[in-house]
């Protein structure tokens, strides 16, 4: 039978009554293959009890769709409203959805009795050393701490050569890590926008990189034979954009622009995990300005906001004197994370605070060009690069502005990178044990563990009063709702799970053990970051994390 004929979309009352008729003839196998759009006559006909509970919230909706007289849906929804509050907890759905909580995501906070349990997360461990070194191939491969480390908690897991998959607890902290750049961009001026990878060859051909760049510069064609590479920065991006506006003025300088996105380099020997791949994140920011002058302030400014993200994070980076390589200018400096296991070489002068890559110095020099101080040799991770470009790329594109005489001129240009997974791997190797993971505070994926006691032993008993911790937390200390992570594995000892926690680098780790069944009860407190153990009540507890910052 075609429904859609005997339905009521005509509204007319003898069609009503034609598919009234028709339905009443029909038995409860029938009726269950009739659309949901046609059953809504099936009440003011006196037939609802013959519909399948499952059919209810569809008739609703389709109901509330359809044309009918007011008065008839105004029957029909009382008689369902009266219908559906019969059944048990509203059961107009699916069994498996009947009862349903919706799950929290990693970055929502979680309420009372919808704890962060982590027999839940999603993280494949791989904390047997030759498992670690199964994931990627020839254990020479394994050749610093932060790759080691974040493969064997389950960070990051292998996908193909130089890129990873970031997995749960990763992406935490880049989110976190991203916020604290936003903080600080803005701070300033900046304002956030988002580039395509696929960038147009003819861009790159325009300031001569598509070939100068080599084979580090990923290339590709689409299916009209149009040329593209996967941007590794994006200075042509950027300048073609600004040069496209005809309407900008120098009232609207300086002009600061960032983004934080994927970047992408052909690499010849990827290495080291996070630290130097083919794909990765990186905060690339590009200022206008009116003059020289102008933009070297500007310069200025963007170097201390580095150095402020830095401070924030803990990190003792070294602003050193850098060259200016592939993308071009007249100054350029890079913010160091000085480590043994850092590809660049770097000249240090305790007397007077010089510093620079030792790329830009005479590699026989021993004394410091500024003082004539003997120079200290040492290494580093290159976490962030700076540069004053001019007007190298907007003479290219013309990239111009009105000036105060009314004039058209060139725009002053810097470019600003922050590499964002690198900084995340260079905290692990400047901050972690050879065993543990450690991180800023500001940075951890989670703050505070909870380890409650393990199923049989002495200790269970206390295990209600760590749920009970777990909600006075969230609801107490209102910055660290989605912060708390249950160990909720009680088949593992409390030794065990300690463990696993201090290999994680939770800020805090609070144990129910023995003394949890004291009264009152006292909880041991792991903070990790200082290596110091206490016990503390409830109270002592939830005084201590309120101090904590998050972002």
């Amino acid at each position: 039978m075609d429904w859609r004929r005997v339905g009521l979309e005509a509204g007319s009352p003898s069609e009503e009554a034609v598919a009234v008729a028709q339905m009443k003839k029909l038995s409860t196998e029938e009726l269950s293959h009739v659309p949901s759009y046609t059953v809504c006559s099936y009440w003011e006909a006196g037939l609802g009890s013959k519909l399948p509970d499952s059919r209810a919230n569809a008739v609703t909706t389709h109901w509330c769709l359809h044309s009918a007289s007011a008065s008839l849906r105004r029957g029909v929804m009382e008689g369902l409203l009266t219908r559906c509050r019969a059944l048990p907890a509203w059961a107009t759905c699916s069994p498996q959805l009947s009862g349903y909580v919706p799950h929290r995501f990693h970055h929502r906070a979680p309420g009372r009795g919808k704890r962060l349990a982590l027999s839940r997360m999603f993280q494949p461990q791989n904390l047997r050393e030759d498992q670690v070194l199964s994931l990627e191939g020839r254990s020479g491969e394994l050749t610093c701490k932060s790759q080691r480390l974040m493969l064997q908690v389950g960070l990051i897991h292998p996908a193909s050569s130089g890129c990873y998959h970031l997995l749960p607890y990763t992406v935490r902290a880049m989110e976190k890590l991203v916020r604290v750049i936003d903080q600080e961009m803005q701070a300033i001026g900046g304002q956030k926008v988002n580039m395509p990878s696929l960038s147009p060859a003819e861009l790159w051909r325009a300031t001569s990189r598509w070939d100068s760049m080599g084979k580090e510069l990923l290339k590709l064609r689409d299916r009209h034979g149009k040329e593209y590479c996967l941007g590794p920065t994006h200075e042509e991006a950027i300048t073609a954009l600004i040069a496209s506006q005809q309407t900008l003025s120098y009232k609207q300088l300086p002009l600061l622009l960032y983004q934080v996105t994927r970047k992408f380099r052909d690499e010849p020997r990827p290495r080291f995990g996070l630290l130097r791949g083919r794909e990765f994140y990186m905060k690339d920011m590009y200022t206008f300005d009116s003059s020289p002058e102008a933009a070297r302030q500007t310069y200025s400014l963007v170097c201390d906001a580095y150095s402020s993200l830095f401070d924030r994070l803990g990190l003792q980076c070294v602003k050193v004197q850098a060259d200016v390589g592939s993308i071009g200018g007249t100054m350029s400096h890079e913010f160091q994370l000085p480590v043994d296991v850092g590809e660049d070489r770097l000249a240090v002068c305790p007397s007077c605070g010089f510093s620079a890559n030792m790329e830009t110095l005479d590699l026989s020099q021993t004394n410091c060009p500024a003082c004539q101080g003997p120079l200290t040799k040492t290494k580093g991770i290159e976490v962030g690069h700076t540069f004053y470009l001019g007007t190298k790329y907007s003479s290219i594109f013309s990239a111009q502005f009105t000036n105060v005489h009314g004039k058209p001129s060139l725009a002053e240009m810097g470019c600003y990178g922050l590499g964002v997974t690198r900084i995340l791997a260079a905290v692990i190797e400047a901050l972690a044990t050879e065993d543990c993971i450690r991180w800023p505070s500001l940075l951890a994926p989670y703050q505070v563990c909870l380890i409650s006691p393990k199923k049989g032993s002495k200790e269970e008993a206390a295990a209600e009063l760590t749920g009970h911790l777990y909600d006075h937390i969230t609801e107490v200390v209102p910055q660290l709702q989605g912060e708390v992570l249950l160990d909720d594995r009680t088949h593992l000892t409390i030794g065990n799970r300690l463990k696993d926690a201090n290999k994680f680098g939770y800020p805090f780790v609070i144990i129910a053990g023995k003394r949890a069944l004291d009264d009152p009860a006292h909880f041991e407190v792991w903070c990790q970051n200082t290596g110091e153990v206490v016990f503390l009540t409830r109270e002592g507890v939830l005084e201590l994390l309120s101090q904590v910052q998050v972002v």
